[in-house]
């Protein structure tokens, strides 16, 4: 049966116990630095397999992987290019998510869909940042809502979809924008924008030459 929380309920009592849960590999809903995520322990394969089933997700989609520090990354990356690290040190923390040369082992083939990347971002602030930090493990989380409905952006439609599909639902008030995070990889120096969200191509375009 799902555990629901209010914003003003998530005292550290409620964190340390929801982030417990998470490393368990349960499933959690909660805001974000864009929308609402379902996540989930990304080092878990049965946890994450069950992510795509509840949202009816496609298996060729890959997850994106949330992080609270740099040093969580090293543990499930190859390495980081000097490209790379310019676009760390520009947008990070924030909703840029970056997709790397996983480290190999490191995580559930699953997460990838199949291929030989990790797509990450960092978050520094809020419920989910502090999620993570203690939680100890990085945290898989696609978008609260069925795969082809509107974004997770409003707690109504998220219970009503999810509702006692999922372990915690933290409810923290709707969300006013839809905007996801960009995702970005880097070819031949250059950034290829894989899915264009909050962080628009003027602005990476400042910091790297664009490929598209």
């Amino acid at each position: 049966m799902t555990k629901y929380f209010k914003k003003e309920e998530l005292d550290n009592n409620a964190i340390l116990n929801i982030s417990n849960a998470l490393k368990e590999g349960k499933l959690v809903v909660f805001p974000t630095d864009t929308v609402y995520g379902i996540g989930t322990n990304a080092y878990d394969e049965d946890a994450c397999e069950r992510i795509y089933e509840v949202k009816g997700r496609p298996k060729y989609k890959p997850l994106i992987v949330l992080i609270s520090d740099i040093f969580m990354l090293k543990e499930i990356v190859d390495y980081i290019s000097p490209v790379e690290q310019k676009l760390i040190d520009a947008f990070w923390p924030g909703p840029l998510t970056i997709k790397f040369k996983k480290k190999k082992g490191a995580l559930p083939n699953i997460i990838s869909a199949g291929d030989e990347y990790v797509r990450a971002r960092l978050i520094n602030e809020g419920i989910m940042h502090k999620l993570i930090e203690t939680s100890g493990v990085p945290i898989v989380a696609p978008s609260a809502n069925l795969s082809g409905n509107l974004t997770g952006t409003k707690i109504k439609n998220i219970i009503r979809e999810l509702g006692n599909k999922v372990d915690y639902i933290l409810d923290c008030g709707d969300i006013e924008s839809d905007d996801v995070s960009t995702i970005v990889e880097v070819e031949e120096e250059k950034i290829l924008i894989i899915r264009e969200g909050k962080i628009k191509r003027e602005e990476l375009s400042k910091i790297i030459p664009l490929k598209n």
